[in-house]
């Protein structure tokens, strides 16, 4: 399991806590938008000088006294079949810890669960679960995202996100995606940003402006006990 890199400080990614970012390297999508190329590409993460594990838990044990939590994301972490140790070892010097996923993985999120290894969950919703495959380059089978699904809303602490594409994503696909989580704790919808993406194609799109956000946010907004646009 290769670390791509630590932010050492981040006070918006893991709710009301003070808390670093751990990225691991490598991902099973392929989503040609993805803003973390270089933790995707096999030969871009053969580039990344990252951190050691050692170094990483020499860090946390500095700043016990300082940080809350840990932001354990991707890549897709869940393809690591190290990661249970990896987030027992940071639940052992006292930390909280939210995961970002795909969702890809649920035996591996009901596996953490059971554990009580996470404390919150970000699951990030790529398009209707039944067409996958135009915004991730890979087909992923419905009924594991649904599984999914229920595994993280199971938790106190969650939340779900889908980043709006132009050209991948409409109106009507981000109402039926909160169609399929209605009455989920948190739902988030994020612009597009093209300053770095996986595929070259998506460079000179544009993000959707913010009115047109806001028509999309009112439309789903009512499913959810909180709805917000970042």
């Amino acid at each position: 399991m290769k670390i791509g890199g630590l932010q050492k400080l981040t006070l918006i990614d893991f709710p009301e806590k003070p808390a670093c970012t751990v990225f691991l390297a490598g991902c099973n999508l392929k989503c040609p938008w993805c803003h973390s190329p270089n933790l995707v590409k096999p030969e871009l993460i053969k580039k990344l000088s990252g951190i050691s594990e050692d170094e990483f838990f020499s860090f946390l044990q500095d700043r016990v006294d300082v940080l809350d939590g840990v932001v354990v994301c991707g890549g897709e972490p869940t393809i690591h079949n190290e990661l249970p140790e990896f987030i027992e070892k940071i639940k052992k010097l006292g930390y909280k810890v939210k995961l970002d996923t795909n969702g890809t993985a649920p035996k591996v999120l009901k596996s953490l669960l059971r554990e009580g290894f996470v404390d919150y969950i970000a699951m990030d919703l790529k398009a209707p679960l039944e067409n996958y495959k135009k915004a991730t380059g890979i087909s992923v089978d419905p009924r594991i995202l649904r599984e999914s699904i229920s595994i993280v809303r199971r938790l106190d602490d969650y939340e779900f996100r889908t980043t709006v594409i132009p050209g991948i994503h409409d109106e009507k696909d981000i109402v039926s995606i909160a169609e399929e989580i209605e009455g989920a704790k948190r739902y988030y919808l994020q612009n597009f940003r093209s300053k770095r993406v996986l595929s070259e194609d998506f460079k000179e799109k544009k993000p959707m402006s913010r009115k047109k956000m806001e028509k999309i946010k009112s439309r789903v907004e009512d499913k959810f006990e909180i709805c917000k646009i970042r």
